[in-house]
């Protein structure tokens, strides 16, 4: 797995992408993955790194200002609907999206993981991206992307 810079060909998924939808299809059910109202981005850098923040935009406000001060349901609900994380990722030699390692994580299981086409696939279409990643048990999400312009 090269970079693109490498190749000499352009990064397809290079930029920064706003989360149009996001589906959740445990054993054929096909329901929204971050509720009714995905929010999220996604920013590819040209020096391979990638942030990806995904978030329910119905998560309801925690009582307290504090961040540390949520309670247990307030931080179960916070941490079940969203999710952040940031890392490196490569491209082919034709400059499409060939896998990432997670740095860091809101979820520390993630963290130190490789994922290649295997487990997580983004496909380009102009300024359309399609992501499709499949759980270790098998669950998939399909999310799609639009290019911020």
């Amino acid at each position: 797995m090269g970079s693109a810079a490498e190749a000499g060909s352009p990064n397809q998924v290079l930029g920064t992408w706003r989360m149009v939808s996001a589906q959740l299809d445990p054993q054929g059910a096909n329901v929204p993955a971050y509720g009714a109202k995905p929010n999220g981005l996604l920013s590819f850098t040209p020096d391979m790194h990638f942030v990806e923040v995904l978030t329910d935009a119905d998560v309801p406000r925690f009582a307290s200002d504090a961040r540390g001060e949520g309670t247990d349901a307030e931080n179960r609900i916070a941490m079940a609907k969203t999710i952040g994380f940031f890392g490196t990722y490569t491209v082919d030699e034709a400059g499409e999206f060939s896998g990432n390692r997670v740095e860091g994580s809101t979820f520390p299981n993630w963290i130190g993981t490789v994922r290649t086409r295997k487990e997580l696939r983004l496909v380009v279409d102009g300024d359309n991206m399609t992501e499709n990643f499949q759980r270790p048990d098998g669950t998939t999400i399909a999310i799609r992307w639009e290019r911020v312009r």
